[in-house]
């Protein structure tokens, strides 16, 4: 059973940037269609990036031109680099496949704020 680990959250002004990473353990991680989401107070979790097993990338239209996701599968790892940061981007940041396979990991918590 794949288990995620998301980190790279914290709090930033408007206008900065965040990496996030999520790391996947166990094996054909890059057999999988991955994504990020994210998960407001008071909001369903939405989906904002999906990029497939060779890079292929999709994007929610209130993130596209700001935010970039990217893999590395030697590494196991999914990023989303988040630029020109808005407080309406404040939520919890989760990864996990295109489908929502596997079971939820805790997130990382986003706060933009001036």
């Amino acid at each position: 059973q794949v288990q995620l680990v998301e980190s790279g959250g914290g709090l930033v002004q408007p206008g900065g940037s965040l990496r996030l990473s999520c790391v996947g353990s166990g094996s054909a991680f890059s057999m999988y269609t991955m994504a990020w989401y994210r998960q407001a107070p008071g909001n369903q979790r939405e989906l904002v990036a999906v990029i497939t097993g060779i890079g292929n990338t999709n994007y929610a239209r209130s993130v596209t031109g700001r935010f970039t996701i990217s893999r590395d599968n030697a590494q196991n790892t999914v990023y989303l680099q988040m630029t020109s940061l808005l407080p309406e981007d404040t939520a919890v940041y989760y990864c996990n496949t295109a489908s929502q396979y596997f079971p939820w990991g805790q997130g990382t918590q986003v706060t933009v704020s001036s």
